[in-house]
C-alpha cells in the first residue's frame, strides 16, 4: 500500500459525496407530481431498446393503438417512437444514453420502454463495459419508484412492490474504486430524503386501497447505517398512517416467506431499498409465471417510465427467434402506464383480458419458439378479447 493509492481512494470519495450532497439538496426542492388532466396533449414516448425490444414493443404499441384510438385521433395522446436506445448507439456514444435521446425522453410526460442490454466483462459481443441505460434513465429523469404488481389468483397472492430506484447499492455501481490490484470498493448511498418518498409512496397506496399492511425489507442488523436508516425512516413514516399494521423483515429470510406457502399470502404491500427489491422482485415474478409476465412502472413526480423487468435475450435475437418473444411483461406494463396517466378503464380491461389470455383462456400460447404464436398474433389475440361484449363476466367467471 502507498499514501498516493490511499490518496487517490479518499480523493474519488469525497468527489462522490459532494456529489451525494448536491442531489440531497435537489430532492429538497424537488417538483410537484404531474397533472394529467390538466395537459392539452400527453406525449407518450415509445422507446424500444435493443435485442427482442423493438419487437415486444410494437406488441404492446398496437394494444396501445387500440385503446387510445380515439384520444390518438383528437391529439389528446401522442405515441412517439425514440428508437436511438440501442447497445450500438451507445457504445459509439460511450454513454448509457446518448445525448439526443435522452433529450427526446425529456420532451416526454411518459415512457413505455423496451429491454435494453447492459454490457458485462468478458462478454463475447466485445462490448465494453458501459452503465446500465435503465440505472441511467431512473437517475437522470429521478424515477425513484420501481412499482411491480405480482398477482397469482390460485394461491391467495396479491402484491404491489416498492423497490427505491435511485439509490441504494446501484446509484454508485459504476463508481467504484480500485485500491489497489487487490483491493477494489464499492459504494451505497441511503438518504433520508430518498428513504422517506419510496416508503410515504408505499403506505400511501396501502391507505388509498385499504390495505392494511406494509412490509420493510432491510438487512439492518449488519448494514447498520444505510439500512438502518431506512428502517428508521420506515418507523418514523408509519407514525402518520395508523391505520396501516406494518412489520420489517431481512432480505435473506424474506426471500424464504416469499415461497412458503404457510406466509406469503399474508404479505401485501413490499417496500425496501434498490438491491433487496431487484432481488425479491424478480422471484415473485417467477412465482407468477416467470420475468416475462411482469412489468413495472418507474415513477418519478415529473416523468414515468413502464418496462418490461427482464433483459434484451440477445440470444433469441441470434438465434432468429426476437418474433416469438413473450409481449406479456411489456403489454403489463402499457396496462400499468394507462392507469398512471388517467386511462383507468381502459387499463382496466387490459387487465383482465391478459389474465384470460395468459392465465386462463389460454387460446394462444407465446413459447419463445415457432411452437407458439409469434408476439403480434399475441396482442392481436388480446385486443380480440377486450373487445368481448362479456369481458367483465368473463374475467369474474375465472376469478
Amino acid at each position: 500500500m502507498t499514501e498516493e493509492q490511499v490518496k487517490k481512494a479518499t480523493d474519488h470519495f469525497a468527489n462522490l459525496v459532494r456529489e451525494q450532497l448536491e442531489r440531497v439538496e435537489r430532492m429538497k426542492h424537488e417538483p410537484d407530481w404531474t397533472d394529467f388532466s390538466s395537459l392539452d396533449k400527453i406525449i407518450i414516448g415509445a422507446c424500444s431498446g435493443d435485442g427482442i425490444g423493438p419487437a415486444i414493443t410494437e406488441a404492446a404499441i398496437i394494444v396501445l393503438n387500440f385503446l387510445l384510438d380515439s384520444e390518438i385521433k383528437s391529439g389528446k395522446v401522442e405515441i412517439r417512437r425514440i428508437d436511438g436506445l440501442t447497445i450500438e448507439n451507445r457504445v459509439k456514444v460511450m454513454k448509457a444514453i446518448p445525448d439526443d435521446v435522452l433529450a427526446e425522453l425529456k420532451e416526454c410526460h411518459t415512457i413505455l420502454k423496451g429491454p435494453t442490454t447492459t454490457p458485462w466483462k468478458g462478454n463475447k459481443y466485445g462490448w465494453p463495459n458501459i452503465e446500465s441505460a435503465n440505472v441511467s434513465m431512473r437517475r437522470e429523469l429521478d424515477l425513484f419508484a420501481n412499482v411491480r404488481p405480482v398477482r397469482v389468483p390460485e394461491k391467495n397472492i396479491d402484491w404491489m412492490f416498492y423497490r427505491e430506484n435511485t439509490e441504494g447499492a446501484y446509484v454508485l455501481g459504476s463508481k467504484g474504486v480500485d485500491v489497489s490490484d487487490d483491493l477494489a470498493v464499492d459504494f451505497k448511498v441511503i438518504t433520508n430524503q430518498g428513504s422517506e418518498r419510496i416508503i410515504r409512496a408505499a403506505f400511501e397506496y396501502a391507505s388509498k386501497n385499504n390495505i392494511n399492511k406494509v412490509t420493510v425489507v432491510t438487512k439492518a442488523n449488519v448494514v447498520k447505517r444505510t439500512d438502518g436508516k431506512f428502517l428508521a425512516m420506515a418507523e418514523q413514516v408509519a407514525k402518520e398512517y395508523p391505520q396501516v399494521e406494518w412489520d420489517d423483515w431481512y432480505i435473506d429470510i424474506m426471500t424464504a416467506k416469499l415461497i412458503d406457502p404457510a406466509r406469503q399470502s399474508s404479505f401485501r404491500v413490499i417496500t425496501a431499498p434498490n438491491l433487496y427489491g431487484d432481488i425479491i422482485t424478480d422471484e415473485a415474478a417467477q412465482i407468477q409465471g416467470g420475468l416475462g409476465t411482469a412489468g413495472a412502472a418507474n415513477i418519478g413526480k415529473r416523468y414515468s417510465m413502464f418496462e418490461a423487468v427482464h433483459g434484451s435475450a440477445l440470444k433469441m435475437v441470434d438465434e432468429g427467434r426476437e418474433k416469438y418473444a413473450d409481449p406479456t411483461s411489456m403489454i403489463k406494463a402499457a396496462a400499468m402506464l394507462l392507469n398512471h396517466i388517467g386511462y383507468t378503464d381502459e387499463s382496466a380491461k387490459l387487465d383482465r383480458a391478459l389474465d384470460i389470455c395468459s392465465q386462463y383462456e389460454k387460446k394462444m400460447v407465446v413459447t419463445g419458439r415457432d411452437t407458439g404464436v409469434t408476439g403480434e398474433e399475441m396482442a392481436k389475440y388480446i385486443i380480440e378479447t377486450i373487445k368481448s361484449p362479456d369481458l367483465e363476466q368473463k374475467w369474474k367467471g375465472y376469478q
